[in-house]
């Protein structure tokens, strides 16, 4: 009697067919007409001349230089900003401190501004008639269109990423294991090596893997700092638009789909690592 007024029950609350139906269909449509179609659009442009003509833009001389200078700019943002966030991650996870509030505000501030202004902040800072440009210049430092404001502009815009992932992460796991490992003599970094971060490793590597997918594919903050200097200043997205500027379709669509690839391929690692390991991502946005 128990089983049959359960049934009822559940059959009471069940959508109808027609609206599960309609929700599926609409999903599917919309993935289709936002994702697949500009996907698919994107690989079909890059070879419409062929295969020849697409690995032709690829090997290009500046678009080597491109995928190159994108490269050493998310080797060197990634990595600093992953000894940000877990230092970030750790002390506002596991201490008490006045401003901690005001920290994680300024660690969600990238979220909240354009790209644009991030960058033009850089260039108030240190540009050639900036507050810091002038003495920098003396001094023979130049930060505004080479790979050090770039790097700069990258890191701005990537690095609530790791934080973001292991804050609620580390809260939830709570200071039990740490102060029992200070407890038994351990000290601070042996703490922190041993015991924290063998438990965050899997949100870390999740923080790592959208910090890198941004770094690479950032337009917006590094389009102002960049100073468009072809073969030299110009990431992928960069050199991109300059192609296509210069109705360089082919070449642009080609340089692109590089973009795109990586982007599926972050896409795959993604869901890779929330089936593998979906209970303990998970916990790290159960807080956002």
């Amino acid at each position: 009697m128990t089983d049959l007024s359960a049934a009822r029950a559940a059959d009471a609350t069940a959508d109808p067919f027609w609206i599960r139906a309609g929700c599926v269909l609409l999903t599917v449509s919309f993935i289709a007409l936002f994702l697949v179609v500009p996907l698919a659009a994107v690989f079909t442009e890059a070879l419409c001349d062929g295969l020849g003509a697409y690995f032709e833009a690829i090997i290009e001389r500046d678009a080597v230089a491109a995928i190159r200078l994108t490269l050493l700019v998310a080797a060197i943002a990634v990595p600093l900003n992953v000894v940000f966030g877990l230092a970030a991650a750790w002390a506002i996870a596991k201490f008490e401190f006045w401003g901690k509030s005001f920290l994680i505000t300024l660690i969600d501030l990238p979220f909240s501004i354009s790209p644009v202004i991030s960058g033009l902040v850089y260039v108030l800072l240190f540009g050639a008639h900036g507050w810091f440009g002038p003495t920098l210049d003396a001094l023979g430092i130049k930060v505004i269109f080479t790979v050090s404001g770039l790097v700069l502009a990258t890191m701005l815009v990537t690095f609530p990423f790791v934080a973001r992932e292991l804050i609620p992460l580390m809260q939830e796991q709570g200071t039990d294991e740490e102060a029992a490992a200070v407890s038994l003599g351990a000290s601070g970094w042996s703490t922190f090596f041993r015991v924290t971060l063998p438990n965050v490793k899997w949100g870390l590597l999740y923080g790592v893997l959208l910090s890198n997918a941004r770094a690479m594919g950032e337009f917006g903050a590094v389009s102002v700092v960049s100073g468009h200097i072809r073969g030299l200043t110009t990431t992928m997205p960069l050199h991109v638009e300059i192609l296509y500027n210069e109705y360089s379709f082919v070449a642009a669509f080609a340089v692109a789909s590089l973009l795109a690839l990586l982007a599926l391929v972050t896409l795959v690692l993604k869901s890779l690592l929330e089936w593998q390991f979906g209970g303990e991502i998970a916990a790290t946005h159960r807080h956002h």
